[in-house]
């Protein structure tokens, strides 16, 4: 079930690996008006037939997860924003990968709450996988704009492995700490 915008942002990313992306990048931008989120993979890419059906949660290719009859993580993700007056978008070339968009304005009561973007970026980075992933989180308010850029190979020269629970611990704290720091919240 998705609670939060985090909850999206994972949901996505592990459909851009499952796709065979191994690069996923993702944007997230917290203003007064609206918060957005824009996700790139470079994975398979979807036909135009395939972008059509995603959009039905009674469709899964049966592949991903065989003997699921539904496909909801879109759906919810599409329902929520037209809900809230936000928006998505999507766009996929097969072969090149395919690129999401939504929002949701930050003053409707029903938009969800972002979430913990410490635990959801340390999600998008600790996935037993090769991959990359670029994560830039900004925040633009009455007091000027603020941001942080993290990628997974960076934390990985940094600390020598991901696998270790030492490490993936490191990475919380480290994610935990930029998100502080981005919302004021530095001791």
């Amino acid at each position: 079930m998705h609670f939060s915008v985090g909850d999206f942002i994972i949901d996505l990313v592990d459909n851009s690996l499952e796709a065979g992306a191994n690069l996923v990048e993702v944007e997230i931008l917290e203003s007064n008006e609206e918060i957005s989120v824009t996700l790139r993979d470079n994975g398979t890419g979807m036909d135009r037939e395939l972008l059509s059906r995603i959009r039905d949660p009674y469709f899964t290719d049966g592949i991903k997860h065989p003997g699921r009859k539904v496909g909801l993580g879109i759906p919810f993700l599409i329902h929520a924003a037209e809900q809230c007056g936000g928006d998505f978008r999507i766009e996929s070339v097969p072969g090149k990968g395919t690129e999401v968009f939504f929002s949701f304005p930050a003053d409707n009561i029903d938009t969800p709450p972002v979430g913990d973007l410490a635990e959801t970026f340390a999600g998008a980075v600790l996935k037993p996988t090769e991959y990359e992933a670029v994560l830039l989180h900004r925040v633009l308010d009455s007091s000027g704009e603020r941001s942080y850029r993290i990628t997974r190979s960076e934390l990985t020269d940094a600390l020598g492995e991901l696998e270790s629970v030492a490490s993936q611990n490191l990475v919380r704290r480290y994610m935990a700490s930029h998100e502080e720091e981005i919302q004021g919240k530095e001791k």
